[in-house]
């Protein structure tokens, strides 16, 4: 089994900054890639961010220049710096990563989400 850990959501005023961590653990042979989704009430889940392995990145064009995404060297952490918040970006927020486990088999995993409230 693989657990994803997540930390660092919580109340920002619009302009502010935030940090969300989240960490791969359990039954691990190799994390591929590992990303940042939210939803917001009404709709649909959406990519914020992710990154392959080998450390292309792909943005939601509405976070380009605002957000960015980053993994630790042993590959298992990703990172998501929020930068000039808005109240837009107000959801939660999911990690997500492909991990290719011990018995070779590759799945899709998901943290338990975290909320990011942007308000003045």
């Amino acid at each position: 089994q693989v657990q994803l850990m997540e930390s660092g959501g919580g109340l920002a005023q619009p302009g502010g900054s935030l940090r969300l961590s989240c960490t791969a653990s359990g039954s691990i042979f190799r994390v591929n890639d590992m990303g940042w989704y939210r939803q917001a009430p009404g709709n649909q889940r959406e990519l914020v961010a992710s990154m392959t392995s080998s450390g292309g990145t792909n943005y939601a064009d509405s976070v380009k220049g605002r957000f960015t995404i980053s993994r630790d060297n042993a590959k298992t952490t990703v990172y998501l710096q929020m930068n000039s918040l808005k109240p837009e970006d107000t959801a939660v927020y999911y990690c997500h990563a492909s991990v290719t486990t011990t018995t070779r088999a590759t799945t899709n995993y998901w943290g338990q989400g975290t909320q990011v409230t942007v308000s003045s």
